[in-house]
């Protein structure tokens, strides 16, 4: 299943260059795309994921639904880690640079976070969907 992380991106990457979007787009598009597909890998255990990718005039959205029902961490407000996992400091050192004491878990959302207009999740019974608009 990892291999669909890389076919994702590429894919992504692929539409958005035939539809004239600017580098700097396509280029945000794909490393969310990758953080989006990478968690569904890793918080489901099925092998159904499917990656689909809208253009309005507002712009795209990337969506990737899962049939697992997980959980994934809510959204956080821009510059605020709430909602993500945090890891013990074990250096004794309190402060600092917030992203030395992130859980790996929720390193990606954060990423999603800085380069999407907005993001968000929704689970049903049938799975779960996340979603962000650039």
């Amino acid at each position: 299943m990892p291999g669909g992380v890389p076919e994702a991106r590429h894919r992504v990457q692929e539409a958005m260059r035939a539809w004239g979007e600017p580098a700097e787009r396509i280029e945000a598009a794909a490393l969310i795309v990758t953080e989006l597909v990478t968690n569904a890998v890793q918080h489901t255990s099925t092998r159904k994921i499917r990656c689909r990718l809208l253009r309005s005039a507002d712009g795209v959205r990337i969506c990737v639904w899962n049939r697992g029902r997980a959980r994934i961490p809510s959204p956080a407000s821009p510059g605020d880690s709430a909602g993500l996992p945090v890891a013990a400091a074990t250096d004794g050192h309190e402060g600092g640079d917030t992203l030395d004491h992130l859980a790996e878990d929720g390193r990606g959302l954060l990423l999603v976070d800085a380069l999407a207009a907005r993001w968000g999740t929704r689970a049903a019974l049938a799975g779960r969907l996340v979603w962000a608009d650039l």
